[in-house]
């Protein structure tokens, strides 16, 4: 049996820093992509829109805000880490790092290349 069955369940479990960030950032998600399934793969938060495009991740210390395309986003702000050759993501350490409107484009951005290019799990 999964450890979390729900997002509710997971950010239930977090500190409470980390489980205003989530909420913040569950919020954006459903904004920008409200059309987008929310669910627990890989043991954490993932949305999906013809294949998974972001997820949250909680760390001791922070919350990693990721894209499966993110070497792909259009970064102009430089929030985007990562070395991987396709994932991205913005390492969270406080609710005040998270920031609406590049957060909104990354999304629309990743809802939009999953459109256009299918599933990047496959």
């Amino acid at each position: 049996m999964p450890k979390f069955k729900d997002v509710d369940d997971y950010v239930a479990e977090l500190s409470d820093w980390q489980a205003e960030a989530a909420t913040k950032l569950r919020s954006l998600v459903r904004e920008a992509a409200p059309d987008a399934e929310e669910g627990i793969m890989w043991s954490q938060p993932v949305w999906s829109s013809n294949g998974p495009f972001c997820y949250i991740k909680a760390f001791k210390a922070h919350l990693n805000f990721g894209f499966w395309r993110g070497v792909q986003l259009d970064d102009p702000v430089s929030l985007l880490q990562g070395s991987g050759e396709k994932m991205r993501h913005v390492k969270i350490t406080s609710p005040d790092d998270i920031q609406p409107e590049p957060f909104r484009a990354f999304i629309r951005q990743a809802v939009e290349l999953n459109r256009a290019s299918g599933d990047p799990s496959r």
